[in-house]
C-alpha cells in the first residue's frame, strides 16, 4: 500500500508535471472507484490544475477550486504517461485501469496525463470530485500529520497516554496518526527498538520521545529518498529502503539477528527480536493454530 512517503512523492511528481496544465478529460473505467456524483467527473474538463497536495494517504489535485482526490488503497498506483494521444480508448472491464486523466496537448503535440490502476480482485481504490476535500469522511476523520510542525513529542504523548491499543495498531490507525501503514509502522518500531505488541499507554516519557524521533526520522528519510524518483520507480525505491518490513528470514542490518514475522488473517508484521523484544520471538497466532 502506498503510504505517506510515496503519496508525498507522487504529489511532488505531479506538481512538476501537471500544475499549470488544463484537464482535457477524465475517463472513469472502474465505476465503483468513483465515490461521488456531484459534481460529476466531467466537470473537471477545461479546468486548470493549480496545486497538488496530500492529506494522509489521500492525493489531492486542486483544479480551479474543484478537487480531484484519490486514495490508492492497498493495490492502487498512479502511472504517468507522456503521451495519451495514441492510447487505446477505455472500456469498462476486468483490467487494472480504473481512471484515466487526460491533460491538454503541449506545444509539441503530446497529450500527457496519468492513469490510476489497481491490481487484484479487491477493488478499494477510491476517487472523489469535491469542492471541499475537508468534507470527505476519510479526510475529515484523519489524525494529525506526523510531518507537521504541530506533531510534537507532547502531541504524541497525549495520543498514546490514554490508549490501551498495541502500539503497532495505534500507529496504523488513520484516525490517530495520518499516513502510516503496515510497512512504515514496522520500520518506525524497529528504529524505536520497541515491540509491536507494547501497550501504548505503558510508554515512558523517554520511550515516547524515542518513538517520536523514530516516526519523524523514518518518514522524512523515506520522503527524501523518494524525492525526484519517477512514479514508476517509487515501489522499488520503497522496498530498497526497508530494514525489517517484508524481510522475514533475513539478517537484521543493525544486530544480525534473524528478522521474524507474525501473521494475521489479512496482513503480517516483521520485527527483530534482539532490537525490539529482548531477544524473545513473539507468538505467531496463525502458526500456533496450525500446530494445535
Amino acid at each position: 500500500m502506498p503510504e505517506l512517503p510515496e503519496v508525498e512523492s507522487l504529489a511532488e511528481f505531479l506538481r512538476e508535471r501537471a500544475v499549470g496544465r488544463t484537464i482535457a478529460g477524465v475517463d472513469v473505467v472502474a465505476f465503483q472507484a468513483l465515490k461521488t456524483f456531484d459534481p460529476p467527473a466531467t466537470a473537471l474538463a477545461g479546468l486548470t490544475v493549480t496545486a497538488v497536495s496530500r492529506h494522509g494517504k489521500f492525493l489531492d489535485l486542486d483544479c480551479d477550486g474543484l478537487h480531484f482526490v484519490t486514495h490508492l488503497a492497498r493495490a492502487g498506483w498512479l502511472r504517468w504517461r507522456d503521451d495519451l494521444s495514441t492510447a487505446k480508448p477505455v472500456r469498462p472491464g476486468k483490467g487494472p485501469l480504473a481512471v484515466r486523466v487526460r491533460l491538454a496537448p503541449d506545444d509539441d503535440g503530446l497529450a500527457p496525463g496519468f492513469e490510476l490502476t489497481e491490481a487484484g480482485t479487491q477493488k478499494r481504490l477510491a476517487v472523489y470530485v469535491t469542492r471541499d476535500p475537508a468534507q470527505l469522511p476519510g479526510i475529515a476523520a484523519l489524525g494529525p500529520d506526523p510531518l507537521a510542525d504541530s506533531f510534537t513529542v507532547d502531541a504524541l504523548k497525549a495520543i498514546v497516554g490514554g490508549s490501551r491499543s498495541q502500539i503497532k495498531g495505534l500507529l496504523r490507525d488513520q484516525k490517530v496518526i495520518a499516513g502510516i501503514g503496515n510497512a512504515y509502522s514496522d520500520e518506525v518500531l524497529h528504529a524505536a527498538r520497541m515491540s509491536p505488541f507494547k501497550i501504548a499507554s505503558s510508554l515512558t516519557d523517554a520511550q515516547v520521545a524515542d518513538l517520536h524521533e523514530a516516526i519523524v526520522g523514518t518518514l522524512r528519510d523515506a520522503v527524501e529518498r523518494a524525492r525526484g524518483v519517477a512514479a514508476k520507480d517509487l515501489k522499488s525505491e520503497k522496498k530498497s529502503g526497508l530494514r525489517v518490513h517484508n524481510r522475514a528470514g533475513q539478517p537484521c542490518d543493525v544486530c544480525g539477528d534473524t528478522i521474524r514475522e507474525v501473521s494475521f488473517a489479512d496482513s503480517s508484521l516483521q520485527y527483530c527480536p534482539t532490537c525490539q523484544t529482548g531477544g524473545k520471538p513473539l507468538a505467531d497466532r496463525r502458526l500456533s493454530k496450525l500446530l494445535k
